[in-house]
């Protein structure tokens, strides 16, 4: 019930999608702040937020409930995958690689409930780490703490720019060149960034976090990009692109990532599975 009202933001809006009058939400919140001793939420008005007491305890119940939904699993061995099932992924990953195997694994696996969530590598990692997702796809050499990683797959990589600028080379022929690329931290980012310092070269970087944007500048003629060849391939027929290939700029792995205290969670494992055979097959 804690969960629900603060995904909800209203005692209203949580008695809908819990199916129980709004007093009954009440009643058991109040119970729970006395039986902790510390007021969960600010109340103003029909808006609830969170107290500092009500942040700590919401990260237990992120780990509280995730431990629940892997004791029922552990307790029905031989029943296929069902359930939630909570899969983040970095944009490139999402909208390239993803929508095939999610047609096959809805195919196997009717009863789970997946849900792909999009956003930085950084936060993805962090949601997993505290539970909010059950694994993530996220492209770098990153590790991060409490959890595995195992790698499905390498992104080929190419740096595109507008006809009218000429021929890149070299990253000599970046200089004066505006440059769109998504936030720091992104490793498509940072493994240009490597790309041109091998030449002790720094050049500022415009932050854009949608790919569709990006690739709309750089056609208009505005500057360059490093992207993903998967998604370059969605847009290769506009007029005014040009696509370019650098060794030290060719592959970024792309790693599964899950929570090392999760061990068993059947709907999880078997669209690791899936997505492994994917790109094994693909790489024959």
């Amino acid at each position: 019930m804690f969960q629900t009202v603060v995904e909800c933001g209203t005692m209203a809006k949580a008695s809908m999608q819990l199916h129980c009058v709004p007093s009954n939400i009440t009643t058991r919140i109040k119970q729970l702040e006395e039986e902790l001793g510390s007021p969960l939420f600010y109340r103003e008005g029909k808006t609830l937020k969170l107290t500092p007491s009500g942040e700590i305890f919401l990260e237990y119940c992120h780990k509280i409930l995730a431990l629940c939904d892997e004791a029922k699993r552990s307790i029905h061995p031989d029943a296929p995958p069902s359930g939630p099932l909570r899969i983040g992924a970095i944009e490139s990953s999402a909208s390239t690689h993803l929508p095939r195997l999610l047609a096959q694994y809805h195919q196997h696996y009717p009863d789970v409930s997946i849900q792909i969530i999009t956003g930085t590598w950084k936060q993805l990692l962090l949601d997993v780490s505290q539970h909010k997702l059950d694994a993530a796809m996220v492209a770098g050499a990153i590790d991060f703490p409490c959890l595995n990683k195992v790698e499905i797959y390498q992104e080929n990589m190419v740096l595109i720019a507008p006809a009218s600028m000429g021929i890149i080379r070299n990253q000599e022929d970046l200089i004066n060149k505006e440059i769109f690329m998504w936030t720091e931290g992104c490793p498509y980012r940072a493994a240009l960034e490597t790309w041109l310092k091998l030449k002790h070269i720094s050049l500022p970087i415009t932050s854009i976090t949608n790919y569709a944007t990006i690739i709309g500048c750089v056609s208009a003629g505005l500057g360059v990009s490093l992207i993903p060849k998967s998604i370059y391939a969605q847009y290769k027929n506009l007029p005014q692109l040009c696509s370019y290939e650098f060794d030290r700029l060719a592959t970024i792995p792309v790693h599964f990532f899950w929570h090392q205290k999760i061990l068993n969670h059947k709907a999880r494992d078997a669209f690791l599975k899936l997505l492994t055979l994917e790109f094994l097959e693909k790489n024959q």
